[in-house]
């Protein structure tokens, strides 16, 4: 059944029209030329019509997919979504930024609104963002990057995009370009608003609900679609080799393969790469695999390429009897100096039967096989290099970690993979942009192959991405495995390197890592990312929830005697976090004595009234110093727990000084980048780069609580900063301390200093 959708085209439903080609339910949208700015989005269906909620509740009651767009068949998910329903359309200009920050913690850890899919709520939500004047503003603030992703994930779904496009062909605009009525103060198209004094306030709410109002912008991070995508056919890839642990970048190719076949609603397969058994270890399997684990890769099938080495070798024949492949026995340095100079091989004429009578020295692993490699016979006057005759096959004896010596000839990874991908029917393989001259290469092999293979081989198209590059920061899987295997650091788990288990052992949330490569988008552009921009990230997830502890360093510290302190020493409890009482309660330690850091105590005039935190104020009544250096060997003082806390200067961090106090030694760490130069070039050596101090430690007491801290906890050291528990207290037998590893909250300064003590943060 038809139904006709009219609206004012400066009030566009955005929402209703979406929502109508994503559920396939013949509706036409048009704009009513009588139309003015108190006219509502209207459906009419076979003589009935509806605005508001009801628009949207029609198109979908009337779909095929009803049931998923209510979230499945659970009550509750239902409701959830008629509640969503109602929330898009409260959504007004004048309470927008508020709105849009409830909204962004709401999605802090979730990719939908309800369940686990796109749903009806999704929709209504962005459409009433979509149509608001304001929201590019508010988006563009950096205040809502949870919601911006969000909202760029919903743009780019096809029919989304496609239904953005329409009305704005519709309106006589370019996609995404701000609605005519934008500027009219009057709440023209108020269908966000919700302001005019004329009906404005009804057809404002309808509007909203609708997805209709004023202008909005359907760019985001994600401002792309893929070539040739069709809804539910979307096939992409993980390729990893197995020759080391996964690093961040390699996280950002898993993470967008993930987000393209969640948008086109495909599948995601994981396939390693192991065609060099040189490089490959067991180990390396394992942990990658530990990887996609701890990224939440949600794949359809893992398989390998060793899985298709009888194909590959039975495609490799074909390749010599169609003369598009040959044997080489020209010396490697030689092979690349024709190359670079575009000079056939003196061996690119050799006969089929010559090639196939090699071909078979090469698969037996033989003296004159092990001489020669299999070429490609593409074209040697190429302006692109990728196409100057590349290796197919070569020989290699060495132990596979999967096929053992079954095989002594492998295909390169250039060889493999098109055909692979195919045979899979991989849709689209994502690639970074530094592999893009080898697109041409890609191509090619893969049009040959199709010639060659029995009833053909399925197209595959390419689609590249920027490489995810940081300042200070190697990520060749060559270079690492250099610092790993030289001892720079202690293996590829190491916190200074930048693998995924490097920063997550280093502290970072998996959620601040993938929130950031999200952030990062599908961008085609080459940049140098800093740091501290990730680290932002994940201190804003943490500090809000991290237990609050206390340390001081064991160099120096000095003891301060209060006169009136309590002596037996008492024991008060007190929240771990004052702002979250789930971290719960710790116990803290009262005495006459007390441990402070030297830097403290040297802070401290005589006669100044400090604030002892979780305690209250004292007054300092005597500093006595080392003749010889000036540093402070004690201080005295009494309570003045009558003090006001918010007139002093000085709050301190302490332990009091008794046994039960002076048991939990802590190991604290700190860590510098492996290299010294911000941007490392090509033709740079990174050895010469190597930052030769990267590891710095302090010996500090903890308070007793930090007994129970496990590995992996994450906590906060009153004005030191944050940490996670690397080796928990006891895990190596007694008299050995707890390690910590400072996790850097995105300073620059904090990223660049290691060691210093950083500012209080909050408490």
């Amino acid at each position: 059944m038809s139904a006709t959708l009219t609206f004012w085209d400066r009030n566009p439903p955005y929402a209703a029209v979406a929502l109508a080609r994503l559920a396939n339910v013949p509706v036409a949208a048009t704009h009513d030329p009588k139309a003015t700015k108190e006219t509502v989005p209207t459906l009419s269906v076979s003589g009935e019509t509806f605005t508001g909620t009801m628009i949207l509740k029609y198109i979908a009651r009337a779909s095929a997919q009803r049931d998923e767009l209510y979230g499945g068949s659970d009550a509750v998910a239902a409701c959830q979504v008629d509640q969503w329903l109602d929330q898009a359309g409260a959504i007004t200009p004048a309470a927008l930024e508020a709105q849009a920050a409830a909204l962004n913690d709401f999605l802090q850890l979730r990719t939908f609104l309800v369940g686990y899919s796109l749903t009806l709520a999704d929709l209504a939500v962005w459409g009433a963002l979509q149509a608001s004047p304001l929201w590019n503003k508010v988006r563009g603030s950096g205040k809502v990057p949870h919601l911006a992703r969000w909202f760029a994930f919903c743009s780019e779904v096809p029919q989304v995009r496609a239904a953005t496009e329409e009305l704005a062909a519709l309106a006589g605009k370019k996609p995404g370009a701000p609605a005519a009525g934008g500027a009219d103060k009057k709440g023209a198209g108020a269908g966000a608003a919700g302001d005019n004094k004329k009906g404005g306030a009804a057809g404002g709410a309808a509007g909203a609900a609708a997805g209709g109002a004023e202008g909005g912008d359907a760019g985001g991070s994600f401002d792309i679609g893929l070539p040739g995508a069709e809804e539910g056919k979307v096939v992409t890839r993980f390729p990893p080799e197995p020759s080391g642990y996964l690093h961040i970048g390699h996280a950002k190719a898993a993470l967008l393969n993930q987000y393209f076949a969640d948008m086109y609603k495909g599948k995601l397969l994981v396939r390693f790469d192991d065609t060099n058994p040189s490089k490959e270890k067991d180990e390396f399997v394992e942990n990658i695999m530990k990887d996609i684990a701890d990224l939440g890769l949600r794949y359809e099938k893992l398989t390998y390429t060793s899985d298709y080495f009888p194909q590959l070798l039975d495609l490799g024949e074909r390749m010599i009897r169609a003369g598009l492949m040959y044997a080489d026995d020209t010396p490697v340095e030689a092979m690349r100096e024709q190359r670079g100079r575009g000079e056939e091989s003196a061996c690119r004429g050799r006969s089929v039967e010559e090639n196939l009578r090699l071909w078979e020295e090469m698969k037996a692993g033989s003296e004159v096989g092990l001489a020669n490699a299999m070429r490609f016979k593409i074209d040697m006057k190429s302006v692109n290099g990728t196409m100057r005759d590349p290796v197919a096959f070569r020989c290699n004896l060495t132990h596979h970690w999967r096929t053992g010596t079954k095989y002594k000839l492998y295909p390169t990874y250039d060889c493999a993979c098109p055909f692979v991908d195919a045979v899979e029917g991989v849709t689209h393989a994502l690639r970074t942009s530094e592999y893009r001259d080898r697109e041409e290469q890609y191509y090619w092999i893969l049009s040959a192959y199709q010639k060659v293979w029995p009833g053909g081989l399925p197209h595959v198209h390419i689609w590249d991405y920027s490489r995810l590059n940081f300042v200070n920061t190697v990520l060749s899987k060559r270079k690492l495995t250099w610092f790993v295997d030289t001892g720079r650091v202690d293996g590829w788990a190491d916190p200074r390197m930048p693998t995924v288990q490097g920063i997550l052992r280093r502290g970072l949330r998996i959620e601040a890592l993938k929130e950031f490569i999200l952030s990062q988008g599908a961008s085609k552009n080459i940049t140098f990312q800093e740091w501290d921009k990730i680290w932002t990230i994940n201190k804003k997830l943490i500090d809000p929830v991290c237990p609050r502890h206390t340390a001081v360093d064991v160099e120096g510290k000095v003891l301060l005697t209060l006169e009136d302190g309590p002596s037996p020493p008492e024991v008060v409890t007190v929240p771990r976090h004052l702002k979250y009482p789930p971290a719960g309660k710790k116990a803290v330690t009262r005495g006459r004595t007390l441990w402070l850091e030297q830097a403290d105590a040297a802070a401290i005039s005589e006669g100044e009234e400090v604030t002892l935190m979780s305690w209250g104020n004292a007054v300092i009544t005597a500093v006595t110093r080392d003749a010889a250096t000036g540093a402070v060997t004690a201080l005295a003082g009494k309570l003045n727990l009558a003090g006001d806390v918010k007139k002093t200067k000085l709050k301190l961090t302490w332990l009091a000084a008794v046994p039960e106090c002076e048991t939990v030694e802590l190991s604290l760490l700190d860590f510098d980048y492996l290299i010294t130069k911000k941007k490392v070039e090509e033709d740079d050596n990174f050895m010469d780069l190597v930052n030769p101090v990267t590891k710095f430690e302090k010996a500090a007491l903890g308070d007793p609580n930090m007994r129970s801290l496990q590995k992996g906890d994450v906590i906060q050291l009153e004005r030191k900063g944050y940490y996670i528990v690397d080796e928990p207290h006891g895990v190596k037998g007694a008299g050995k301390p707890m390690v910590l590893f400072a996790i850097p909250d995105g300073r620059t300064k904090n990223m660049t200093k290691p060691g210093a003590a950083a500012p209080a943060a909050s408490s």
